[in-house]
C-alpha cells in the first residue's frame, strides 16, 4: 500500500496557513500527461490515487484544492467524484481545446459552483503593444460570457 503522506513534507509548509489555499497538481490537459498520470498505483490512476489522498489526508484544514485539464471531461468528472466539493482549478479552456460547456457539467459541484477556470493564453496574447489592455479585457469578457452561459 502506497503511503499517503509521501510527499506531503513538500506542501507542508503551505498547509500550516489555515486561512490561505493551495492548489495541487492532478491531472494536466496535455496529451502526454497520461503517459505518467495513467500509471497504476494500488490499483487506481495516478491522478486518482493523487485526488484521493489529498481530498482524505492531507486537506484536513478544507484549504487544497486540485489542477485538473479542462481537455478530459470525463476525468474532471471522476475527480469530482473522489472529492467532493473540493475546488478545482481549470486550464485548459481556448488554446489548449478544453470545451467549456462539458468542462462545466464535469466539474460543477452539487450545488453549481467549485471550479476557478483558466484561460490564461486568450488573456495573455490578446493585443500587444497599446492595445494590451483594451483587447485583454474584452478577451477576458468573453470568457467570462462564455462560461456563465452554460451555468
Amino acid at each position: 500500500t502506497a503511503n499517503p503522506y509521501m510527499g506531503r513534507d513538500s506542501v507542508e509548509p503551505y498547509l500550516a496557513y489555515r486561512d490561505k489555499g493551495v492548489f495541487l497538481l492532478c491531472r494536466t490537459s496535455n496529451p502526454g500527461g497520461s503517459d505518467l498520470q495513467f500509471l497504476d498505483v494500488v490499483g487506481k490512476k495516478l491522478y486518482e490515487h493523487v485526488a484521493e489522498i489529498i481530498a482524505r489526508d492531507w486537506n484536513a484544514g478544507g484549504q487544497c484544492g486540485l489542477v485538473v485539464g479542462a481537455t478530459y471531461p470525463d476525468e474532471i468528472a471522476r475527480v469530482r467524484r473522489l472529492v467532493g466539493d473540493m475546488p478545482l482549478l481549470v486550464p485548459g479552456i481556448g488554446a489548449q481545446g478544453g470545451d467549456v460547456e462539458a468542462t462545466l457539467q464535469a466539474g460543477r459541484t452539487a450545488a453549481g459552483t467549485g471550479m476557478v477556470i483558466n484561460n490564461s493564453r486568450a488573456i495573455l496574447y490578446a493585443g500587444k503593444g497599446e492595445d494590451f489592455a483594451q483587447a485583454s479585457r474584452q478577451a477576458a469578457m468573453a470568457s467570462r460570457e462564455l462560461i456563465n452561459r452554460f451555468r
